[in-house]
């Protein structure tokens, strides 16, 4: 884990109270999600504060290009959890969380293909790998949608951050944070998707969207400061 200051260290354990008290004192007796809207969007907000700190301690060159577009990946991100909330105006607020999301992940591609040369044996097989799985999982035997089209493509955005990712990590072990970090969002949203496309149900499904998602973006975020720490 990157070393963080006491302000970074702060913002992390507001972010952690709110996750994860929500989800503890929570109450659902529909046995779907225990944590309240307001500690799910206290917790995102609270991420992209500690990336725009982050981003305020880089100095000028490929750290801070790095940290400003990870931050924009994680303004972006609050902006579809509160799409998918509910608390923005939308047709549709699958859709319109999958198009901030989609925003968001083009800013994490942006900034780690911008930070080292790519492994693109990686990328590839992380865009192999989520082709098949989506294929296997949603599309096989299914109506298509224009709504599952739109998943499909934002489902090899997410797996093209995953593969750059663990790109990054197997040069620069410090971002082991950032590959852990997409694939916890992965999980996120396949659970998402079960839910969404194969009406999938299982107690609190809803709190384990966001106990991956959640720690997911904290990890990419936190990557600001692996970048903080790498020298050339």
């Amino acid at each position: 884990m990157p070393a963080l200051d006491l302000i970074a260290l702060l913002l992390i354990f507001l972010w952690a109270a709110f996750l994860c008290g929500g989800w503890l004192w929570g109450k659902d007796a529909q046995r779907y999600r225990r944590m309240p809207v307001w500690t799910r969007m206290a917790s995102s907000a609270l991420l992209v504060l500690l990336g725009w700190y982050g981003f305020l301690l880089a100095p000028a060159g490929e750290q801070m290009a790095y940290a400003r577009l990870i931050v924009i990946g994680m303004t972006c991100g609050f902006v579809g959890d509160l799409f998918m909330a509910g608390l923005l105006p939308a047709p549709s607020r699958v859709l319109g969380g999958i198009a901030a999301f989609g925003v968001g992940h083009v800013a994490y591609i942006a900034a780690i293909a911008g930070y080292r040369p790519v492994l693109w044996w990686v990328v590839a097989v992380s865009l192999l790998a989520a082709t098949g799985l989506f294929y296997a999982v949603f599309l096989r035997n299914k109506k298509r949608s224009p709504l599952l089209w739109a998943a499909l493509v934002y489902s090899l955005l997410l797996a093209s951050t995953v593969g750059l990712g663990v790109s990054l990590a197997l040069q620069l072990p410090l971002f082991g944070v950032l590959a852990v970090g997409g694939l916890l969002f992965f999980a996120s949203d396949l659970i998402l998707g079960l839910e969404l496309f194969n009406r999938t149900r299982f107690p609190y499904l809803g709190d384990w969207v966001w106990l991956t998602y959640g720690p997911g973006q904290a990890l990419i975020v936190l990557s600001i400061w692996s970048a903080l720490q790498t020298i050339g």
